[in-house]
């Protein structure tokens, strides 16, 4: 057997990558990771974490101007967008330099550079033109933020330049229907930004439960944002006091910032997968099987860049079944089914389990619908008429729940302990022989009545 510089080298330090690497490196193999950016990956560095921050101080906005109705008068508030970026970017360095801190205390090399593929067990490092080999590569470069090829389309920003701006715009345009289109709308909107958001379907969040994706058309509406459909921008052009948005219907936006949310792709442009004879699909995600192997027997990849579910706790416990799988003699495969989720618009989305379309595919009418929409008590005396949605469906003589949508105040806390109800196979029974806490936004989960003869609600 020839001899390598490592056991495993793995290229990117995300999530995925990160794990897997300290993982295989506590079973005393001998681990390199290479990452071109911050270690911590899209998640850390420009992605959940940060936005998340970004939700939160937007919210401070609207608890502030909400607690009138509660006996609170607030003088001379205002917003430093300044102020809140670089705390945030803090924040973002201090974990970034928690990842690199878990990779040296287990002993894994880290290059600060990107990694190509030289052969199926050689890369070359980018910047120093090093080659270094390994028996197995593990590929965790996760995805990056794409936008249409339009005229005057650099003048645009992607995901990547949100955290970053020097100045927060008076206007903004977000092109997108997405959740990242979704969260930054609300995101820019609860900071006083006017904000219209474009989109070429015929509804938000496609994909999702088509109440939920009905929920937060009102959602975005109620936190001023101007929701346009059937439109796709053709044209940017600079102005002497920001940018003209032409649309394929002659419609213009005049606006100070045009940020493109219009999806994102497997980072695999320039990793030299040729060389490899790695192999991808039309989007460039790496072809892999339920334990992440590539069509290349020594070569795994995980997360993003597999484009299977693209959730940061879904590239962590990938990384870990890699490991079991090819250190400990454990095939193991993750279960890709029942994974819960959240979409941080304000309020937030928290769903698990099958949309209703689904079910009916799936079980054609053997399947019930509960659901309910209210006023939350917390939006009484501030004035709010934001309502909550809470939808559940069932399977079977037995009510097996296989799918749960909520859209309103801490929905994505409420979806992860939901989900273990999912996950486990529990019943509608069991819901109701659960005794409701009172007064809550969440005991109405185990109160639900079924919905109007099981209709079902398509948004195109």
């Amino acid at each position: 057997m020839p001899e390598y510089d490592y056991d495993l080298f793995v290229i990117g330090a995300g999530s995925g990558g990160v794990r897997s690497g300290r993982l295989a490196a506590q079973l005393g193999k001998r681990v390199a990771v290479a990452e071109e950016s911050k270690p911590g990956g899209t998640c850390v560095v420009r992605g959940c974490v940060p936005k998340k921050f970004m939700v939160y101080g937007a919210d401070y906005g609207a608890a502030i101007a909400e607690a009138k109705g509660y006996g609170w008068t607030v003088k001379d508030a205002s917003f430093d967008w300044p102020t809140l970026r670089d705390a945030i970017q803090d924040e973002v360095n201090r974990l970034s330099g928690i990842y690199s801190n878990i990779l040296e205390k287990n002993a894994v090399t880290l290059y600060r550079e990107r990694a190509e593929f030289v052969d199926k067990h050689t890369v070359r490092l980018s910047e120093t033109g090093r080659e270094v080999t390994a028996e197995t590569i593990l590929i965790a470069v996760g995805g990056r933020p794409w936008m249409p090829e339009i005229p005057g389309a650099e003048h645009a920003i992607m995901s990547d330049d949100a955290f970053l701006l020097g100045e927060l715009p008076e206007k903004a345009l977000i092109i997108g229907g997405g959740y990242i289109a979704c969260e930054f709308a609300g995101i820019y909107a609860g900071m006083g930004v006017q904000v219209t958001q474009a989109y070429r379907g015929g509804g938000l969040l496609n994909g999702f439960d088509a109440d939920v994706r009905e929920a937060v058309l009102e959602v975005q509406r109620n936190n001023g944002i101007d929701v346009r459909f059937s439109v796709s921008p053709k044209e940017i052009k600079k102005t002497s006091g920001g940018y003209i948005v032409t649309f394929d219907d002659g419609s213009k936006i005049g606006t100070d910032l045009v940020f493109m949310a219009t999806g994102r792709k497997p980072y695999t442009a320039a990793l030299g997968l040729e060389n490899a004879g790695v192999k991808t699909d039309d989007k460039g995600a790496i072809i892999v099987d339920k334990y992440s192997k590539s069509n290349i027997n020594n070569i795994y990849a995980v997360g993003d860049v597999t484009n299977r579910v693209n959730l940061t706790p879904v590239a962590i416990r990938e990384g870990a079944c890699f490991v079991e799988t090819v250190y400990k003699d454990n095939k193991t495969a993750f279960d890709h089914t029942e994974i819960a989720s959240a979409v941080f618009t304000r309020p937030p989305v928290g769903t698990v389990g099958v949309t209703e379309v689904e079910a009916r595919e799936k079980y054609g009418d053997d399947f019930i619908v509960y659901s309910t929409s209210f006023r939350p008590m917390k939006n009484v005396l501030a004035g709010k008429p934001q309502k909550c949605m809470m939808k559940l469906l069932t399977h079977g003589k037995k009510e097996t729940v296989i799918g749960i949508h909520i859209v309103g105040d801490d929905s994505a806390e409420i979806i992860q302990a939901l989900g273990i109800c999912v996950k486990a196979g529990l019943t509608k029974a069991d819901f109701d022989r659960t005794c409701a806490v009172h007064p809550t936004l969440a005991e109405e989960i185990v109160t639900l009545k079924p919905k109007e003869l099981n209709k079902t609600t398509v948004v195109s």
